[in-house]
């Protein structure tokens, strides 16, 4: 028997029936709203609109790093005024459905897994592997800890970084990562300074009185956060940024798009400053140096290097400048008898004897924020690690800091290698400028957890896989004919 609908209901009767039809659905949607909230208007709104995104995101998956990028941005300022939804986990979800789209895409002239035969994506498995071994830590962990610690230390590193060989790998994709990064940044300095200048909104006052007052108000001085996940990490991002713009405003382009770079960092600094970061100084200082390095310019260097000392003589040995909050704050970083100071050498003193017999350390997640919450009966977690260097320590052990801190030196010098080599001038000015921000956030992180948090991390990894794509952007090499994937475009870098 055939059970079609057109064999029972003519075209004219089901048109008539669509109006009733109509109708008892938009009722049985308020009677249900009446009863539930706005939780199912939000989703029969939202169905459509994630019906099609993912139709999207499935035909056209470079759509979905963009998404990432943006998302790794907004997604704390999202968490703080929208509640009752796990926001940040919407990171992980979107990392897997590009992984799933990618698995599903039979185009191979967009997916060809060859390029993730390199040493930045084996570094990144190795470091996952190594994590997942430390489930069976003899400490005993807690799993959930576990793996909300693990996400910025490698998960997003796996996952992402490999994103950049497969669908971000054209000389116009590093253009729009540089354009989007800087935007948001901009963005956020503005937003900061709103901040600073009317104050937080209801929400973010909310945040504020719930807890963060303690380490955002100090001596009645708003620490700005911005749309960041707080002050310290909003800092470091601004600094980042300065520096990367620093290097491109010093690139061989057109007088306008220097001047807009310039422009940039000068709003980029003054955000780190207004955050009352102190850690964020050591980015600059780092990511500077290492960009003086690498531009291979003896004079520059000198000349650069002099402007530090005055700079560093300036905050340390004088008073200039101590009437405003900012410049006063930055100064007791280099002060030995600063009391934050003096609390972190005893932690650490502490952690020393306490890890003195543990060589594997006390688990992934069992310090810091995740171990207050998840492994509230260790002992670890009742020690500040305040810095991302002692919290690795304390996590793996000195075995595993070993291997990480090994990694982190070799992307840092195979980065410099790459960026030395580099023939176009364009190109290469944009690859220095991404290896001394990175350099400068991975100094930064031995006063604070700056690399393992958003949108650092993300700006970082995906960072990598850019410089490690050089000498491909740098002299396109074909793809192998089997695959019969095209060969790279030619560079398309104007000044």
């Amino acid at each position: 028997m055939n059970f079609s609908p057109t064999s029972w209901l003519t075209p004219a009767q089901a048109r008539q029936l669509l109006l009733p039809g109509a109708v008892l659905l938009a009722a049985g949607a308020g009677v249900l709203t009446a009863r539930m909230g706005m939780l199912i208007p939000g989703v029969l709104i939202g169905l459509p609109v994630a019906a099609f995104c993912l139709t999207v995101l499935f035909q056209v998956p470079r759509v979905g790093v963009v998404a990432f990028i943006v998302y790794c941005f907004l997604v704390m300022t999202i968490n703080r005024h929208l509640k009752g939804a796990p926001f940040g986990l919407g990171m992980d979800g979107l990392l897997l459905l590009l992984w799933l789209a990618l698995a599903y895409h039979r185009n191979r002239q967009v997916v060809h897994w060859p390029r993730l035969n390199n040493d930045l994506c084996k570094l990144g498995l190795i470091w996952f592997l190594i994590n997942i071994l430390e489930i069976g830590n003899p400490a005993g962990a807690s799993i959930l800890g576990w793996y909300y610690e693990m996400r910025g230390t490698t998960f997003y590193w796996a996952l992402s970084t490999p994103l950049v060989f497969m669908l971000f790998y054209r000389p116009r994709d590093l253009n729009l990562f540089l354009m989007l990064v800087i935007f948001f940044s901009v963005a956020g300095a503005y937003y900061g300074i709103k901040q600073k200048i009317i104050g937080p909104d209801a929400a973010e006052q909310l945040w504020l009185d719930t807890g963060a007052a303690k380490t955002h108000v100090l001596f009645g001085v708003l620490r700005v956060f911005s749309f960041y996940s707080e002050a310290a990490q909003f800092g470091a991002s601004q600094a980042h940024i300065a520096v990367v713009c620093l290097a491109l405003a010093t690139g061989p382009f057109r007088w306008w798009k220097r001047l807009i770079f310039g422009f940039v960092s000068a709003s980029t600094l003054y955000g780190m400053l207004i955050s009352g970061t102190r850690g964020a100084m050591f980015v600059l200082v780092a990511g500077i140096f290492m960009h003086l390095v690498l531009s291979k310019q003896l004079k520059v260097l000198v000349l650069g290097g002099l402007l530090a000392g005055g700079a560093f003589g300036i905050l340390k040995y004088t008073t200039i400048g101590n009437n405003n909050p900012s410049v006063a704050r930055m100064r007791t970083s280099l002060d030995p008898n600063d009391p934050s100071l003096l609390v972190r050498l005893r932690n650490q003193a502490k952690l020393r004897e306490y890890l003195a017999s543990r060589p594997l350390g006390g688990g992934v997640g069992v310090i810091g924020m995740w171990g207050e919450k998840y492994n509230g009966d260790k002992y670890l977690s009742t020690i500040a690690p305040d810095s991302y260097f002692v919290k690795i320590w304390a996590e793996y052990g000195i075995v595993g800091f070993l291997i990480w801190f090994g990694m982190m030196l070799y992307i840092l010098g195979k980065s410099c290698g790459i960026v030395w080599r580099t023939r176009n001038p364009l190109l290469r000015q944009k690859l220095l400028a991404l290896t001394a921000g990175y350099c400068g956030i991975l100094m930064a992180s031995y006063g604070n957890e700056v690399i393992n948090q958003m949108p650092s991390a993300m700006i970082v990894y995906l960072g990598w896989g850019f410089v490690f794509l050089g000498p491909r952007l740098d002299t396109p090499l074909p793809e192998p004919a089997a695959e019969s994937a095209p060969a790279a475009p030619p560079l398309a870098l104007t000044a």
